[in-house]
């Protein structure tokens, strides 16, 4: 299915509650960026949209902030927007981003167990997916009614430990899995796109091993969100999203050298006036 095939009906999605959040959450790292000699700025600012989609859009809250689901940032250097959306919810102190990869804070390049909202140790390329299908299955097999989201990178979808998660999620009929991959062609400094052309169509493999499968905008939020809606529900679910490295500012978007680099004085300043033009 691509992006043409979805209809797109967002109703109960405020897209522009949406738009805003995601430039607050750009801003936000930014901000940190500031404070650090590099961080992951690229590869979190494409996965953006879907990591405010899942916390706000489709993982369920009750009263007091909890939730039935559970979310993995499998691609674990693109933690700064979780970070983001996690202080956000209330559920990370500001003063923790504050202290981001110092030796007075809990929060490094890679995300931790044990950091409030954080479900898992990423960042080990490929381990996501495979502690995801683990613990949907959990939930399907315990009767709990919780869906598990997961956002994989495309570079990630190279380790063999992916695809025998992928594999096993079909043969497993788990179908609370949803799967997001950031596919925004980098792979670190190389286009995904040259150094591995075999890797494409990535939605065909995945539905030929089983998957409910669409490509689509990775920064369409309420189209993903239609999508996710309207699966069928009778297997494990993939959202191919093509994204763009760096989206939100303008120079650091599909270029290779924002995957590790924090803005100088003049680069930060612009970032935050095109931001602000997004926020309005």
């Amino acid at each position: 299915m691509t992006t043409a095939d979805v209809v797109v009906d967002a109703t109960g999605f405020d897209l522009d509650a949406a738009r805003r959040r995601c430039a607050q959450f750009r801003r936000r790292i930014l901000e940190i960026s500031q404070t650090v000699p590099a961080l992951h700025i690229g590869g979190a600012f494409s996965s953006t949209e879907i990591v405010d989609l899942c916390f706000h859009g489709l993982m369920r809250h009750d009263d007091t902030g909890e939730s039935p689901d559970t979310f993995l940032m499998s691609k674990g250097h693109g933690c700064m927007i979780m970070y983001a959306v996690l202080e956000a919810r209330g559920t990370l102190p500001r003063e923790e981003l504050e202290r981001f990869c110092t030796s007075e804070g809990i929060l490094g390049i890679h995300p931790d167990y044990g950091v409030p909202g954080v479900e898992a140790s990423t960042g080990a390329l490929g381990h996501g997916l495979s502690m995801s299908l683990g613990m949907a299955y959990a939930n399907r097999s315990s009767g709990v009614d919780g869906n598990v989201y997961c956002v994989v990178s495309d570079g990630e979808l190279q380790e063999g430990s992916t695809w025998e998660a992928i594999l096993m999620a079909a043969s497993l009929d788990v179908s609370n899995l949803v799967l997001f991959v950031d596919n925004n062609d980098f792979q670190s400094l190389g286009r995904t796109s040259i150094t591995h052309p075999a890797f494409y169509p990535v939605g065909e493999k995945l539905s030929a091993f089983g998957w409910e499968t669409v490509e689509i905008d990775g920064h369409d939020s309420a189209g993903m969100f239609a999508a996710v809606q309207n699966r069928k529900g009778d297997k494990p679910f993939a959202v191919v999203a093509k994204t763009i490295k760096g989206k939100g500012v303008s120079y650091m978007e599909d270029q290779a050298i924002w995957h590790y680099r924090a803005p100088n004085e003049e680069e930060y300043a612009q970032a935050l006036r095109e931001l602000a033009e997004v926020e309005k």
